[in-house]
């Protein structure tokens, strides 16, 4: 093997001194003794490497592939990380059926295998509140990086003890909230409340227990995400879309976006775009599409008017 170096060092009472330069094509390296030795001169240039690679030898990817045995990275979907090794079919890792003898075991291995993965009452919550972030999750066709961030939030909670005496379901949606904050995912609570039996309320206090206790710091969001799915909901025009955009970032420029929900100004903002160009829709179809209730809109609609001097036809 040739190592492209630019000079040769030789090695001397385990330090390794300069010494005039050879050339490239003559160092080559020693396996047997982890050295890179000079052909020319037969100095050592570097001694006891560690070779980091396998101790196998593959000379096809599909060789590589079934030799090497590096799992799964962890996730926090699991109880375990997805450490424990998962005992799932009836055959044999050459891919032949076993026999009915085998399959008894490997069934009875299988049952004690899943007994091993959930030992404490905390690992057992766990998974079940990873089947219900998993439901939550496709029910709304969230990304599917909310998951994992859910369920380290979850994880985070269970541990602590935040779940113990409410609902699962409730701690579950919580955490998928907070979990769609962090990752500035414009879904606001009520509609992950619906997927829940528990209500908005429950929901939303199980939300402010996560944030206090776990001391999570939650971005804010911009108003201006939430504006394409409502458009796209009353189907208003792009037009509508960029003059609620450009209302909205005049009044984060003048700070009067600051401890206000984000889906409601983004309403409002639409509320005032649609007056504006002529392509009407009553507060109750915004308020309706945006999450947010009515008198949301108007409070947040009157303030931006008055504000921002926004002219305003005559209604």
């Amino acid at each position: 093997m040739v190592l492209a170096l630019s000079g040769c060092q030789g090695v001397a009472a385990g330090k390794v001194t300069e010494r005039e330069s050879c050339p490239p094509e003559y160092i080559v390296f020693d396996e047997e003794r982890g050295e890179y030795i000079c052909t020319l001169t037969g100095e050592v240039v570097e001694e006891t490497i560690i070779d980091t690679g396998p101790e196998w030898r593959a000379y096809t990817p599909e060789e590589k592939t079934r030799r090497s045995r590096v799992g799964s990275p962890l996730t926090h979907t699991l109880p375990d990380y997805g450490i424990l090794t998962t005992i799932s079919s009836y055959r044999d890792a050459s891919g032949r059926k076993l026999e009915a003898r085998l399959r008894i075991e490997a069934s009875r291995l299988r049952r004690l295998q899943a007994k091993l993965r959930t030992t404490t009452s905390v690992e057992k919550n766990i998974e079940q509140a990873a089947r219900e972030i998993n439901r939550i999750v496709e029910a709304m066709k969230l990304p599917r990086s909310v998951i994992d961030n859910a369920m380290m939030i979850y994880r985070q909670a269970a541990e602590k003890g935040l779940v113990r005496g409410r609902s699962l379901e409730s701690m579950v949606a919580a955490a998928v909230y907070a979990a769609c904050r962090v990752g500035r995912i414009p879904i606001s609570i009520d509609r992950i409340a619906e997927y829940v039996k528990g209500g908005r309320k429950e929901v939303a206090r199980c939300y402010r227990l996560i944030v206090r206790e776990l001391q999570l710091r939650m971005p804010i969001v911009d108003p201006r995400r939430y504006v394409s799915r409502i458009v796209s909901s009353l189907r208003l025009s792009p037009t509508v879309e960029r003059r609620a955009a450009e209302i909205l970032a005049e009044a984060r420029r003048r700070g009067l976006t600051a401890g206000k929900d984000p889906a409601g100004l983004a309403a409002a903002a639409i509320y005032i775009a649609a007056l504006e160009l002529g392509d009407r829709r009553t507060q109750k179809e915004i308020a309706g599409a945006a999450g947010v209730t009515e008198v949301t809109v108007r409070n947040r609609y009157k303030e931006l008017v008055q504000k921002l001097n926004i002219p305003l036809p005559a209604q």
